[in-house]
């Protein structure tokens, strides 16, 4: 049976995990950081090598944005850590700064509902897809996408997507189309518009629509 669905906003639950770097509790190893956690259909893999080569060289910008990275393959630890060596050869990486959890069992995969159906092992269980949850330091999750287990994720949008969130938190903007950080901003619908010289020194610049309504509203970046 798989577990509950998620919805952005829920508490993302607690679980004890061995990993090629020993046992952790997820809380405790969260700490007061964020963190992405992004599952794996399984070890020696060809995507699923691309994917952890390209996270060890971005832990330097997970880092620097409070987000601590950690992967789930199901695997047992001492598999991760051979895999761990063609990961590092692949990428032409010097270390692998983060932990791999073992979910040989798929305890976890079934209870934060990341099997992926359409796509079966050699004995016909189905494979981890490639889930990628973001979780606060109020251990709620932020953002989660699930793609499947033949399609490749891109990391560069889930760290814009991790700016968008740090930066809307505490911002009355939400970010369009495309945004990138430093790049114009949309003022929330609901800022009325005598707060906005106050919230927005540098102006607001109102699009001119059809309707004649004024919800489109842009502003640089607070």
């Amino acid at each position: 049976m798989t577990g509950k669905a998620l919805n952005i906003g829920d508490k993302f639950p607690n679980f004890e995990a061995e990993t090629n770097e020993g046992k952790i509790d997820f809380y405790e190893w969260m700490g007061d950081s964020w963190a992405i956690l992004f599952s794996h259909p399984a070890d020696y893999t060809p995507v699923c090598t691309t994917e952890l080569a390209r996270v060890a060289a971005l832990v330097p910008e997970f880092l620097k944005r409070g987000v601590k990275p950690i992967a789930l393959s199901c695997d047992t630890a001492e598999s991760h850590k051979g895999w761990i060596e063609d990961i590092k050869s692949f990428g032409k990486l010097a270390n692998f700064d983060y932990p791999i959890i073992a979910d040989n069992k798929r305890e976890l995969a079934l209870k934060l509902n990341m099997l992926d159906k359409d796509e079966l092992n050699a004995e016909g269980i189905p494979l981890t897809c490639r889930a990628v949850f973001i979780v606060d330091d109020k251990r709620k999750l932020r953002l989660s996408i699930l793609y499947p287990a033949t399609t490749g994720r891109n990391f560069d949008e889930i760290l814009r997507v991790i700016d968008s969130l740090h930066l809307t938190q505490t911002k009355s903007v939400a970010t369009p189309a495309d945004w990138q950080k430093g790049g114009k901003c949309m003022v929330l619908p609901t800022i009325k518009a005598e707060e906005l010289p106050k919230l927005f020194p540098d102006g607001v610049d109102t699009v001119e629509v059809p309707s004649g309504k004024n919800y489109l509203r842009i502003t640089n970046q607070p």
